[in-house]
């Protein structure tokens, strides 16, 4: 199966790395078991893809080696719709009786889950697990919360730099190699070619956005659980911000027309042959590749301040975590070790294009893929996450960055004041879920 494919059954699922969790459930009581079998069913929730057939090849794989060395334990994996997860997993947080043992979330999603102790801490038993040494820092960090670990990363999805090779070749430009010159490049090719945007952006893009502020050295908040604090009105993140919202404009992407894209429609315009560049992840590969610019693009890392720099990305992706409720815990460890350990992360990447969270791994699957480079890349120079904080989910939900992006290319506010009110929404929401 060629990657382009492959990487299509992924999309819904690695769309979870811009989405949280909004349906809104009471917090649990605690409901951790008092037992721990080693015999029975395990019940396993796994997300339902847009060809789900080849993740459940590469699953039952992985299941039948597990029962092959437990003989008195049963797998029931059921596979869920991606849009109704948040309503079922928090509803099975809350009746232990039908909830499964081991269930795969959006790692955005981690510090909801656990403020509403539906997450097991298995601190010991990650850290004891040899693969884990591998494993990426970043991908880690999306499944932890004040240092507890409640899970383990199933796949990861990232961000680079698609640009249209044809009109760079044109017009006898290079890629960027610093952020000064990605804006001056697009600003140059829209002069040059006012039917195209320069690059695509978004004001609802928050995952394009992020690198150009964490480039410039700010951030989204600091602290802890519990104790988070906005800061993207700090002086570094507002450089950041004036930087991307400088791209809006009949200069570049008209903030008429821009000022409400996605990040799925600045990749359709960029596949559609409406754009220069764009910001767009591994998993955008094959909707570029269906479109009008197919065999005249590449990808880069998106570039940082100085040459040779490249800007932090978000990570997102999957993860497995065993639920507190669980009656067999040390069987729902071991089989969710065996679901995202390497083997069976080699076969979701053969299978459905899906990113190893294994340093070591993800060269493999780079070296036999190349267009992969760099985000490999990408990922290697180091990635960011979101506050590990409940509060996000609702950060999110409220669209409070796109409301301040679109604040300032709409010339409502400047981009000191828009800043300074989605920090204020930002330690409220961070406040509100304690």
């Amino acid at each position: 199966m060629k990657l382009s494919s492959r990487i299509a059954a992924s999309l819904s699922a690695l769309a979870l790395a811009g989405l949280t969790a909004t349906a809104c459930a009471p917090q649990t009581s605690d409901n951790s078991a008092d037992k721990d079998e080693k015999s029975g069913t395990l019940r396993v929730w796994l997300f339902q893809e847009v060809n789900n057939d080849p993740k459940k090849k590469a699953v039952d794989a992985a299941v039948a080696a597990f029962t092959q060395q437990h003989k008195d334990a049963r797998v029931e994996v059921e596979y869920i719709p991606v849009e109704t997860r948040a309503q079922r997993i928090k509803a099975a947080f809350n009746d232990p009786k039908s909830a499964p043992d081991l269930v795969e979330y959006g790692n955005t999603d981690t510090a909801g889950y656990v403020k509403d102790g539906g997450l097991a801490d298995i601190t010991g038993e990650f850290n004891a697990w040899g693969e884990a040494k591998n494993a990426d820092p970043t991908a880690v960090q999306g499944v932890t919360v004040d240092g507890k670990i409640y899970g383990a990363p199933l796949f990861v999805g990232v961000r680079a730099l698609y640009y249209r090779t044809d009109v760079f070749k044109e017009l006898g430009l290079k890629p960027p190699s610093t952020q000064d010159e990605l804006i001056s490049t697009a600003k140059k090719i829209r002069k040059e070619k006012p039917e195209l945007y320069g690059m695509a952006v978004g004001g609802a893009y928050t995952y394009g956005a992020m690198p150009f502020v964490w480039a410039h050295g700010g951030d989204l908040a600091e602290g802890a659980s519990g104790s988070y604090r906005a800061t993207i009105d700090s002086p570094a993140a507002q450089k950041g911000v004036a930087a991307y919202t400088s791209l809006f404009g009949d200069d570049n992407c008209p903030a008429a027309k821009c000022a409400a894209m996605t990040g799925n429609a600045v990749v359709t315009a960029f596949a559609s042959g409406k754009a220069a560049m764009a910001v767009g992840g591994d998993f955008s590969h094959q909707a570029v590749e269906a479109g009008a610019v197919k065999g005249k693009y590449a990808v880069v890392p998106l570039p940082g301040l100085k040459k040779g720099e490249i800007a932090p990305a978000f990570a997102g992706g999957n993860n497995l975590g065993v639920l507190k409720s669980s009656s067999h815990r040390t069987l729902a460890i071991d089989l969710l070790q065996r679901l995202a350990g390497k083997e069976n992360q080699r076969a979701l990447f053969d299978a459905m294009g899906f990113l190893p969270t294994y340093s070591d791994v993800r060269q493999e699957v780079a070296a036999k893929e190349p267009f992969l480079g760099p985000f490999v890349q990408t990922l290697g120079a180091g990635a960011k996450f979101v506050p590990a904080s409940p509060g996000w989910g609702q950060i999110d939900a409220s669209q409070v960055l796109p409301t301040m992006f679109q604040e300032i290319v709409s010339g409502k506010k400047d981009v000191a004041k828009a800043s300074a009110d989605a920090a204020k929404k930002m330690d409220t929401a961070f406040r509100d879920a304690g």
